[in-house]
């Protein structure tokens, strides 16, 4: 489940004029849970002003939120405190024992949740991509692991992108680098079957 508050990392979703929405993406409850609950994308790296609309949404879903914790590493303030509709959310900070790019949301009685936390200005793309990844059911990687995965992604592609306009201006004719050796035949691996012969002959 995504909410935005609407349903999925659509172009809506990521619209950055509509501030009024949170940016989520929920991996569906199931049987094996994941590493990573889904991700949230934050407009700005301010918990104060971020945490009440996310607790807004995921309250109703999770139970009342009372405790997140951070790395701060990622976060330029961290307060103790955050009013939220009716209630305050205490909040934690973890150097070395929390993933950098990872959100623990503590519900009281109900659970805990981690959320990857996709930083405000990552492009439409690779957000998308970090939101569907975060909520697979069956995913299996941290959440520093899927910002290294989306960056070696963007490489990728702007990559592509740059060869894609080279050849562009050369008329559309391939960019040819220098001459490779031949190809050397390939053997196949077994050519004919041969009779077993007794040991010993």
């Amino acid at each position: 489940m995504t909410a935005a508050v609407s349903l999925s990392p659509t172009p809506e979703v990521e619209d950055r004029s509509s501030s009024s929405s949170v940016r989520l993406s929920l991996a569906p409850i199931g049987p094996a849970p994941a590493l990573l609950d889904g991700a949230w994308w934050p407009r700005a790296r301010v918990l104060g002003a971020e945490l009440p609309a996310l607790t807004a949404v995921l309250d109703p879903l999770w139970g009342r939120i009372t405790r997140v914790t951070v790395n701060p590493t990622h976060w330029p303030v961290v307060p103790r405190k955050v009013p939220v509709a009716g209630h305050v959310v205490n909040v934690g900070c973890f150097l070395a024992e929390q993933d950098p790019h990872e959100l623990l949301l503590l519900s009281y009685h109900m659970g805990r949740w981690n959320l990857l936390v996709i930083p405000p200005r990552t492009d439409p793309v690779s957000a998308a991509w970090l939101m569907a990844a975060a909520s697979d059911p069956l995913g299996t990687s941290t959440a520093s692991r899927l910002m290294e995965e989306a960056a070696r992604l963007r490489t990728v592609s702007e990559s592509d992108r740059a060869v894609e306009a080279v050849r562009d201006s050369e008329g559309g004719h391939e960019v040819r680098g220098p001459a490779a050796p031949p190809a050397r035949p390939r053997i196949p691996l077994a050519t004919a079957t041969l009779p077993c012969q007794p040991l010993g002959r």
